[in-house]
């Protein structure tokens, strides 16, 4: 574990504002969509489900920065930047466009020193990474790492039903979607490099079993067949 240097402190007050201004983005990504595009249609898509997936990664890579060593003020910010413009720019560079636009925010916000806001910029840019984690600095693993939990465990499995009302799905199908989350939730595993990200990631799976589980004692039919889900 290394020895957290703290370079800067982002108090309540500045991070409050920080995150008004994050929302007020998204949610005028939105309202220039034209015609509302995707975002009509998929409520994951919308501002409200992006803000509260980028809540959620605060608090989870901000966890695993605390237990690893690595800055927080620098991770949780980060955090909170990582997917401002996911509504509004391609996929491909979300996270580039998303460095950009916090970057412009810290440098005209306050008085923070540019190796703060450097090191801020390079965890947003590097936060869509998909080789391997170790290659990254300790405060970009812990914002991959929590952007690849908030899809495990409860949250992912309540999407993946969700999604079963817009793909006209029945109940019977619940076991298919609940192993795309087990699938999802393996996947990001073994990605992780930290031991506190492996924690969270393993008693993620373990519910997301449970809730399989308890389909199956109670939704005769569903195909139960699977030698990987059982611990």
């Amino acid at each position: 574990m290394g020895v957290e240097i703290k370079e800067t402190s982002v108090s309540d007050t500045e991070f409050e504002s920080m995150k008004e201004f994050v929302y007020d983005y998204l949610d005028a990504s939105v309202e220039n969509e034209d015609a509302g595009g995707r975002m009509r249609w998929y409520p994951w898509h919308s501002a409200e489900y992006r803000y509260n997936h980028i809540l959620n990664v605060i608090d989870l890579a901000t966890e695993i920065a605390r237990k690893e060593g690595a800055d927080t003020d620098v991770v949780k910010v980060a955090a909170l930047f990582h997917d401002i413009a996911k509504l509004d720019a391609d996929q491909e560079v979300h996270a580039e466009e998303g460095a950009r636009i916090a970057r412009k925010y810290l440098e005209t916000h306050g008085d923070y020193p540019s190796s703060f806001v450097d090191r801020v910029c390079r965890a947003v840019a590097n936060h869509s990474h998909q080789g391997d984690l170790s290659d990254l600095t300790l405060e970009a693993r812990c914002l991959v790492e929590g952007d690849l939990l908030d899809k495990v465990g409860a949250n992912g499995a309540a999407l993946m039903l969700l999604r079963m009302g817009y793909e006209a799905r029945t109940h019977m199908d619940a076991a298919e979607m609940v192993e795309r989350v087990l699938e999802r939730g393996r996947d990001a595993t073994d990605r992780i490099e930290t031991d506190a990200g492996e924690s969270i990631a393993h008693r993620r799976l373990k519910r997301v079993r449970w809730f399989r589980e308890w389909l199956e004692s109670e939704v005769p039919g569903m195909d139960a067949e699977d030698p990987e889900y059982h611990p």
